[in-house]
């Protein structure tokens, strides 16, 4: 009977159970997916039962599976921002409305005018979008004037998660800071900057904030029955799913840096303080470890592009698909592709809500081996470009499902001249999870040991300099072609409503 430690990654459209031996091998894991519900008006809502549900579902699988191992710990993630709240008696007060919402657009401009956008930015070291909880709430309470004073707790996706295995009410650092936290100070919530904001009714509110390694509290008997869990083990505090990757690389220290690519795109780097930022656009969490940072910048183009080009070539397997992208040869036969698909636009290294995607040096000779290239190479020079804005040196350690391709790790290192050194193992937000619950249950003094237990195997890929030349070319072409179609992107998103609302007249 060996001991094994669970880390659940709650994310937007699945939730993953993961269980780990304490020297890293994935043991057993189980997904189960979850809805989103999208409205006419830019909303974007998930259930709090029904995520509540697919974890204790995945997690009754994985016990099922694990037989007669030990499980002396769970760890949290999950996605983050969007409003989890409770009502009084700690029952949902609504559905989530999560990070994909976009009802309050037009609120974040009229903040962004009237300088509250500043002073959140000030305080809290984030720059202000439509699914910032702050600004939800007040979009809910012009709603219903009643709203903020029936909110009973407000906190993140974990967190709820948390609170349905232990009962215990309680968020950490790296959430905390997507609401009123002083990221300066590093000392708590600030209330003026509730106040000038016209939220102090939700104060009160507000968990108390734990450190992310700490217990927030065992498996109670109800969750033991529902999940297989054994009652009484420790649930650790966790961590938001941008951040969560760093345990699980060992990265704590200022100066430690990594990357993520996945739905959407991951570059951060640990700072000594807010005051060493070095970008505006950029996300700023505390990290609980004194004035601590964790500064990101989170572009729009992640893998939604190589899926969308897959399934438009007909590709059904990524190993052809990669096979026949690189049989195009660097540069794509003078193809750029500009990966700004998201219907949200872009909100990193620069804000536009009108972002779109483009292909350019195209002609009657471009073959669709040199389409799909371009795609792997236009989501790769959006992660070069904010490597750079956040003058990341040194080697680029990067993990997540996108960078399970060999070839964009290859035109990573090839255009930056960096190496790049991939975590190899999948599940890294799980990883990251399991990784603190280990400190949290004492199976490790510190997160450094924890994740020394749980380190796993690695590939590194050099820069080839033979595709130096050609890739400082694209890259260049990338940047001043994005630019200068820049002033369109507004007539373009136009365009599409109208032709989408001629589509909707047809039926």
């Amino acid at each position: 009977m060996g001991k094994v430690v669970v880390g659940v990654d709650a994310g937007t459209t699945a939730v993953k159970a993961v269980a780990f031996s304490l020297d890293g091998e994935i043991i057993s894991a189980a997904h189960r997916s979850v809805p989103v519900n999208y409205g006419r008006n830019g909303e974007a809502e998930q259930s709090l039962h029904d995520i509540w549900e697919a974890v204790a579902d995945g997690l009754a699988e994985l016990t099922g599976a694990l037989g007669d191992s030990e499980i002396i710990a769970v760890g949290l993630t999950g996605q983050g921002d969007g409003a989890w709240l409770l009502d009084k008696n700690n029952e949902p007060l609504r559905n989530a409305a999560i990070w994909m919402d976009g009802r309050a657009g037009k609120r974040v401009e009229a903040w962004q005018a009237d300088g509250r956008g500043q002073k959140v930015l000030d305080t809290t070291g984030t720059t202000i979008f439509p699914a910032l909880v702050p600004v939800l709430l007040e979009e809910f309470a012009e709603q219903d004037p009643g709203f903020l004073d029936s909110i009973g707790t407000l906190f993140h996706c974990k967190d709820w998660v948390r609170f349905k295995l232990t009962g215990k009410l309680s968020t950490d650092y790296t959430e905390a800071s997507r609401s009123f936290f002083n990221v300066s100070t590093g000392e708590g919530h600030d209330a003026q900057l509730a106040e000038d904001l016209g939220l102090a009714a939700v104060l009160p509110a507000l968990p108390e904030i734990l450190s992310s390694d700490a217990s927030g509290g065992e498996v109670t008997e109800e969750a033991a029955a529902r999940t297989g869990l054994p009652a009484g083990i420790p649930v650790s505090v966790g961590m938001i799913d941008v951040a969560i990757t760093g345990p699980g690389l060992g990265a704590i220290n200022d100066g430690d840096a990594w990357l993520i690519l996945g739905t959407t795109g991951f570059i951060g780097a640990l700072l000594p303080s807010v005051e060493e930022r070095r970008s505006d656009l950029s996300m700023v969490l505390a990290t609980g470890r004194g004035k601590q940072v964790l500064e990101f910048l989170a572009p729009m183009t992640g893998t939604p592009n190589l899926d969308w080009i897959r399934d438009t070539l007909g590709f059904a397997d990524w190993a052809v698909a990669e096979a026949q992208a690189r049989s195009a040869h660097a540069g794509a036969g003078g193809v750029v592709y500009l990966p700004y698909a998201s219907p949200g636009g872009e909100r990193a290294p620069f804000l536009d809500p009108n972002a779109s995607a483009s292909w350019l040096g195209m002609s009657v000779s471009t073959t669709p081996a040199q389409v799909l290239r371009s795609v792997y190479e236009g989501v790769s020079f959006s992660l070069v470009e904010c490597a750079q804005v956040l003058r990341i040196a040194g080697d680029l350690v990067v993990s997540g499902g996108g960078f399970r391709s060999d070839l964009i790790c290859e035109i990573l290192a090839d255009t930056t001249g960096q190496r790049v050194i991939r975590q190899d193992a999948p599940e890294a937000g799980a990883r990251g999870a399991a990784t603190l619950a280990l400190v949290a249950s004492g199976a490790a003094d510190d997160v450094k040991a924890a994740a020394a237990m749980m380190v796993t195997s690695s590939s590194t890929f050099e820069p080839n300099p033979e595709h130096a030349e050609i890739y400082a070319k694209a890259y260049q072409v990338y940047r001043s072609s994005r630019d200068a179609l820049r002033p369109a992107w507004p007539t373009m998103r136009e365009l599409r409503g109208l032709s989408d609302a001629q589509k909707e007249d047809d039926k």
